[in-house]
C-alpha cells in the first residue's frame, strides 16, 4: 500500500476578499475531487485573500499511480486561469 500526500501553494490574483477566494477554491476542489478521486482540503493561509495552501491525499497499491495522478492534477492547476501555482511538494509513503 502506498499513500501519496501533496501540498500545493496557490496565488489567486483576482481575489479581493475571502468570499472571492472561497468561491474559486470551492470550484477547483470540487473539480479535482470529481475528476481525480482524491481527498483535498485547504490546509493553510486560511485568512489570506490571495494565497491558499491545498493538501491532497490518495491511497493506492502502486506508486506509479500516485505519480500519474498528482502530475495530472498539477497540469490541471497550471491550466486554471484563476490561480497560479507557486510551489508544490509530493511525498509518498
Amino acid at each position: 500500500m502506498f499513500v501519496g500526500v501533496c501540498q500545493v501553494e496557490l496565488l489567486l490574483h483576482d481575489s479581493a476578499s475571502l468570499k472571492d477566494k472561497r468561491f474559486v477554491l470551492s470550484s477547483v476542489k470540487t473539480k479535482i475531487q470529481n475528476k481525480f478521486n482524491v481527498s483535498i482540503a485547504e490546509v493553510g493561509h486560511n485568512e489570506l485573500w490571495q494565497r491558499a495552501l491545498l493538501g491532497l491525499a490518495t491511497v493506492t497499491n502502486e506508486q506509479k499511480l500516485i505519480d500519474q495522478t498528482y502530475n495530472r492534477i498539477l497540469e490541471f492547476l497550471y491550466q486554471e486561469d484563476r490561480l497560479e501555482v507557486l510551489k508544490h511538494q509530493i511525498e509518498i509513503y
